[in-house]
């Protein structure tokens, strides 16, 4: 059995060609979209932790500072060291906060990996096309 023959000319051949890179590339542009938005609504989780920390320790700092540096007061310290020990505490506890958001946005890679790899295949195949 013998391959069927194309009756195409080179000029049709180029053309085809030609659209298909363009299909390619605007494909190629979609996966990018779509991965960039998928990376970017998990970026939007982590600074949502980060600000939700912040707040936290704002909030903290506000009520547990009146009602520490009151009771710490009472039982003998001078108001100035109940008021150290407190703002001490609450900085620690929002510094954590926060490390775990930006240790979150660390990990997470922005970049549109799955498309950076089918560009390097569809090169590798291109340039063994030319060979």
């Amino acid at each position: 059995m013998q391959p069927a023959r194309d009756d195409r000319s080179l000029g049709d051949l180029f053309a085809e060609l030609s659209r298909d890179a363009t299909t390619l590339i605007r494909k190629e542009f979609e996966l990018a979209k779509t991965e960039m938005s998928n990376n970017f609504s998990r970026l939007g989780r982590h600074a949502m932790f980060i600000a939700v920390g912040g707040a936290l320790a704002y909030a903290g700092l506000l009520t547990i500072v009146a009602a520490v540096v009151v009771i710490l007061a009472a039982a003998g310290l001078t108001w100035w060291a109940a008021t150290l020990i407190v703002g001490i505490v609450v900085a620690l506890g929002g510094y954590l906060l926060l490390q775990r958001g930006l240790s979150a946005l660390q990990r997470d890679r922005l970049a549109p990996t799955e498309t950076i790899e089918t560009i390097k295949e569809n090169a590798a195949w291109a340039r063994g096309q030319r060979t």
